[in-house]
């Protein structure tokens, strides 16, 4: 969430089911952004029925806009693109193992449209013996996903695709100056019905980003 010209916003965040992520930023203009995010999830074990993995990496250009009589809500708007892979296996017991029933691989490429609103509390929060700053917020996607290829069992297979929204809600906390813990939740909604490409549903992570740069942070 920019504020200033010149700010560089880096993130690193996961959850319990494998997922991790990094998001990094920089404030190219007065209203102007670039963003890059690259995400990797690999869920599943030896014992497992299921092993799934993917990779995505993605980048996008948007505008940014502090908002509000003090200023203290911040307002953007981006639009990337991005591609991904996954492999997915469903695997069965037997008396030698874990063995794979049906493997399915995908190549994907994205499209999205994102719309971020946060505000910053008036009154710093104390807490540990200190006062730290909170923040909250939103962010709202449309994307667009589809399959560039796809096998089942090494065979061709007819290709997907989905039109993903995905309402977000965070909070920050600063632990120090720039430096903030982060806790986001939400939901992935696929408007339409699919048997592969679906909808990962609920999304929970925990992580830490840190701002620096800018007219705010050289004071």
């Amino acid at each position: 969430m920019f504020r200033e010209q010149g700010e560089v916003y880096l993130a690193a965040h996961s959850n319990v089911k494998g997922n991790i992520s990094g998001q990094a930023g920089v404030a190219v203009g007065k209203h102007v952004a670039v963003i890059a995010n690259g995400s990797y999830i690999d869920r599943g074990g030896e014992s497992s029925n299921n092993l799934f993995r993917q990779q995505l990496v993605e980048a996008g250009l948007g505008y940014f806009t502090k908002i509000g009589k003090d200023k203290r809500q911040v307002l953007e708007v981006y639009g990337g693109y991005g591609l991904g892979s996954s492999t997915e296996v469903d695997r069965r017991a037997t008396t030698i193992g874990m063995e794979p029933v049906e493997t399915r691989a995908m190549d994907f490429d994205k499209i999205f449209v994102q719309v971020n609103y946060s505000s910053t509390r008036k009154q710093k929060l104390n807490l540990f013996g200190k006062r730290r700053e909170l923040n909250y917020g939103t962010a709202i996607r449309a994307s667009r996903v589809g399959m560039t290829s796809f096998l089942i069992n090494d065979l061709e297979s007819p290709k997907e695709e989905a039109f993903f929204f995905e309402p977000l809600f965070f909070t920050r906390m600063e632990l120090h100056k720039g430096l903030q813990l982060q806790y986001t939740n939400g939901f992935n909604f696929n408007v339409l019905e699919n048997d592969y490409l679906k909808a990962g549903n609920a999304v929970f992570t925990l992580g830490v980003t840190y701002n620096f740069g800018g007219k705010t942070y050289r004071k």
